[in-house]
Formats: C-alpha cells, sequence, structure tokens
C-alpha cells in the first residue's frame, strides 16, 4: 500500500522470490517523493533527490537495477545570503571575504565559546535551535540556520525537534566544516559533505519505474489506487477496501505493507483504533511542498546542483538546475530551474493559481540575477502533500502511542518516510522495503520471525 521507493523495493524483493504481489499506488504514477515529471522534453524531480549511501547492499541494489543509466554527478552548491553567494560546505576563505572579517570573527568566537561551555557544564538539546547553538555557535545559527529552518518548516525552531536536525547532518560541526575545508578531507564520511552522487540520466524516477517493471513481470502495480479502509480482528489485518476511477472493491493477503502517511493509515483502520490512538494520530502534522519548474529558452544558467536560500524575504527555500544533474533533462538549447516552496496545505503559498505562482517565481528568479523574464518559455506547478513529517518538540508521545499500537498488528509491516514518520533519505527508504521483504521471506506459517520485525525504518 504505497507505490513509493519503501513499498516498490519491498514489492521487488517479494517478487523475485516468486511471491504474490500486488502494489497499489493512490498518484497515477509511481515513486511518491522520488518521481520524475515530463513535460514538452523537459525533465524534473521533486525537489531533486541525489543518490548516496553507505550500505553495500543498497548501493548493489540499486546499481545491479539500474546499470549503465547511473551518471557520477559531482556535488557543487551555494547558500545565497546577504546579496551574495556563498560555498556549502563552508569554505573558510569565502566565508571571510564574504561576510566580512568581523562577522567570520564573531562566528569563530561564538563557536568557542559554546565549546568552552560544554566543557564544564554539558547543554541540554531538545530543539533544533539548542542543536544548532551548541554545534556552531549562535551568530551561526542566526545568520543562516534559523532563518532557513524557519522557511522550511514553518514553526519556530524552538518548536522543531532536535532529532531531526540531529539525523540529517549527524557529525557534522563547524570544526568538522573548516577541517574539510582547510585539508581538502573529501567528506565522503558525511552525507552533508559528499562530493559525488549518483543520478539516473532521465531523472530520479527512473528507479522507481524500473522497479515498477520489474515487479510487473511476476505481480501487479495499480496506480491510481487508493486505501479507503483497512479491516482486521484480533490484530490481524485480513483485507482493504481500494478505490479508483472505475469501482471500489476489496482485497485480501497474507501480509499487508503500508508506506501511507501514518495518521491516515491510524484513521483507515476498521474496526476504529482507540480513542486515545486516533487523537495522536490527529496531533503528527506533515509539511507540503510546492514545485514550480521555470522553463527557459537558454542553454544553461548555473553550474550548481543546488542554491539554498534562507533569506525570508525571498519566497523561494532552495533552486536546481536538472540539467546540471543530466544534459537528457532538457531539449538541447534550454534549461529550466526548479524551485521549491514550503507551505502548509490550504494556506496562501498552496492555494495560489498556478500561473500567479509561476509568475511570482519567474519575478524572483529575476531578482536574484539568474534570467530575464522574457526567457521564460513555459513552467509546471506540482503540490506535494505530506512531503516531509514535522517533527515538533514533543512529537514522540503522540508517535510512541501510535507505534505501539500499529505494533501490535502480526501482518502489518509499516515503512517509508510518511509511513514511519521519520525523516528517511533515498537508501534508507530503499533499504526498509528490501529488509522488510526478507522478514516476510523468513516468516513461518504467517507469523513474525520475532517481535518488532514488522516495523521497518531504515537505519532509524
Amino acid at each position: 500500500m504505497g507505490g513509493g521507493l519503501a513499498g516498490l523495493s519491498a514489492g521487488y524483493v517479494l517478487a523475485q522470490a516468486n511471491k504474490k504481489v500486488i502494489v497499489f499506488e493512490s498518484d497515477s504514477a509511481v515513486g511518491g517523493l522520488s518521481k520524475t515529471i515530463e513535460r514538452d522534453g523537459f525533465r524534473f524531480d521533486l525537489g531533486g533527490h541525489r543518490f548516496f549511501t553507505k550500505n553495500e547492499q543498497v548501493d548493489c541494489f540499486v546499481k545491479n537495477l539500474m546499470g549503465e543509466e547511473l551518471l557520477s554527478v559531482p556535488r557543487s552548491s551555494k547558500i545565497y545570503l546577504r546579496d551574495k553567494y556563498f560555498d556549502y560546505p563552508l569554505k573558510p576563505s569565502n566565508a571571510i571575504f564574504g561576510l566580512g572579517i568581523l562577522t567570520t570573527l564573531k562566528i569563530l568566537s561564538d563557536y568557542g565559546t559554546e565549546k568552552i561551555k560544554k566543557f564544564f557544564r554539558p547543554a541540554e538539546i531538545t530543539s533544533l535551535e539548542d542543536w544548532v547553538v551548541n554545534q556552531f555557535g549562535r551568530a551561526m545559527f542566526n545568520l543562516y540556520f534559523k532563518q532557513y529552518s524557519e522557511k522550511v518548516w514553518g514553526v519556530d525552531c524552538s518548536r522543531i525537534s532536535a532529532e531531526w536536525v540531529a539525523k540529517r547532518i549527524q557529525g557534522l560541526s563547524l570544526g568538522v566544516a573548516i577541517k574539510n575545508a582547510f585539508f581538502k578531507v573529501s567528506g565522503k564520511g558525511l552525507p552533508t559533505l559528499a562530493d559525488n552522487f549518483l543520478y539516473p540520466a532521465l531523472g530520479i524516477g527512473r528507479i522507481s519505474e524500473r522497479l515498477r517493471d520489474a515487479i510487473d513481470t511476476k505481480g501487479h502495480v495499480k496506480t491510481s489506487t487508493r486505501v479507503e479502509r483497512l479491516y482486521h480482528s484480533n490484530f490481524r489485518v485480513e483485507g482493504a477496501l481500494m478505490k479508483n476511477c472505475d469501482a471500489t472493491y476489496q482485497v485480501s493477503g497474507h501480509q499487508f505493507i503500508s508506506s501511507i502517511p501514518m495518521p491516515a493509515l491510524v484513521k483507515m483502520l476498521e474496526p476504529e483504533a482507540p480513542a486515545d490512538v486516533l487523537n495522536a494520530a490527529s496531533k503528527l502534522r506533515y509539511r507540503d511542498l510546492v514545485i514550480v519548474a521555470v522553463m527557459i529558452n537558454r542553454e544553461r544558467v548555473t553550474d550548481q546542483t543546488w542554491i539554498y536560500i534562507p533569506e525570508r524575504k525571498i519566497a523561494l527555500g532552495r533552486i536546481h538546475e536538472p540539467k546540471n544533474w543530466s544534459e537528457k533533462m532538457a531539449p538541447p538549447g534550454k534549461t529550466l530551474l526548479v524551485a521549491e516552496h514550503f507551505c502548509f496545505e490550504g494556506d496562501n503559498t498552496w492555494s495560489m493559481e498556478d500561473k500567479q505562482l509561476l509568475d511570482v517565481t519567474s519575478q524572483c528568479l529575476a531578482k536574484l540575477g539568474f534570467i530575464k523574464e522574457n526567457e521564460v518559455v513555459d513552467g509546471v506547478v506540482v503540490r506535494v502533500p505530506k512531503a516531509y513529517p514535522l517533527l515538533e518538540v514533543g512529537y514522540k508521545e503522540h508517535y510512541g502511542k501510535i507505534w505501539d499500537y500499529l505494533s501490535r498488528f502480526q501482518n502489518l509491516h509499516v515503512i517509508g518516510r510518511s509511513g514511519t514518520f521519520r525523516y528517511l533519505n533515498m537508501d534508507h527508504a530503499i533499504q526498509a522495503g528490501i529488509e522488510t521483504a526478507e522478514v516476510i521471506l523468513e516468516m513461518k506459517n504467517g507469523t513474525r520471525a520475532a517481535k518488532g520485525a514488522a516495523f521497518a525504518g531504515g537505519n532509524a
């Protein structure tokens, strides 16, 4: 139930083992967030997704699946701040001349102060703000992290759980970034600092498409079909009510794998979940995303893989140019810039008409100096609901109550970013799917091999 990378990877492994598999996806195409949109020869992903992993099994899995389709792409990213561009990861010389010596000295001084404080009394880390100040110092937090994080998540940094940022840039501190810059460390041990990544020539969605093709040779992948209800008895799922454009019908099965957003899954259960579990599900929130792809009558605009824009006065949060990832992402002589607008479903950004979103985005890109508005050929707007689980301070209490209840189901396997309400990277989602399929294959007589084995969340 759910045709993103986690569900498709599980389905692929089970199909290869000759198990009868059906994958249901509510969208018209598979892939979830890892999808590639094509329009008139222009191709773009939902935000740009790189494949990078330290897991050998996942690395071999993707390379064997994709073969010669994979490209090795050098990473080159910038931060646009104070009307200047700064290298990311940090290069001290770039920071000193860009921010000025006084600001740079303030950053380094604050960093040193935090290190001394930690020596005498370890800081209590609860929020994203606590974690960043502890790792980078207050000056760096105020300069970059506060603005960008609040733009991404839509809430104050003091309300965002430290767990999110600690996992996303685990092992990184200002000291590590400076060492990486001065001593030319490759950063291969830190995904945040990775110099290169793998990418399919026709977009990240090709991984999902290849998985679907392989499953379809032995099983079925049904798109535009959503789960309406999930029937269960004695903590065992017995069947599901499915709905597509043509009909509503029931399916049965021995094992059920779900990457449906966790709160939605809880509300689908029949008989319904206990009141306290339903209440907990209503407390978990997601951050939504609007993607605006601007097609441009020019061969190339930038030489970057990503450009981060923390400042609040600029509506965009991040930009990437797909043609820098693969030449095949746009027709010859043309290119496109893909802008991400972070929002909540139903707010002003989400509700804005497509033409207005395209106009606003084009104007921002022109003000930033990337394009001239008369170069815009066309554009595409894609709204992505529930793109990111919003890990607010205190969310674990609600999450734990739901998790404890769902884990009692003997044949329900909850996986994926939305399904587990964890911020999983692509490789973690694939890993979760593989591991879940392996657990199912090891089962005997339809019972779990071990307590808790029905839940997979990558390396979480």
